[in-house]
């Protein structure tokens, strides 16, 4: 098995220079999209299904721009 190259995501979790707050603010710009199922049952029945999703970025990426005077 090889080493973790500079590259790797290994490299990016061990740093200590990245706070939460960056990697929120990162994802925020970047967007995100956030995908989920729940299914509930009983006796080997499905009886509700769900499915979730949830776009999460920031409100500029999404609201049209506004013409400048």
């Amino acid at each position: 098995m090889s080493e973790p190259g500079p590259g790797d995501s290994l490299d990016v979790l061990d740093s200590s220079e990245i706070s939460l707050l960056d990697t929120v603010d990162n994802l925020l710009n970047r967007g995100v999209v956030l995908t989920g199922e729940v299914v509930i049952g009983l006796a080997g029945i499905d009886l509700i299904y769900l499915q979730l999703s949830a776009v999460l970025c920031a409100a500029d990426r999404i609201l049209p721009k506004e013409p400048e005077a």
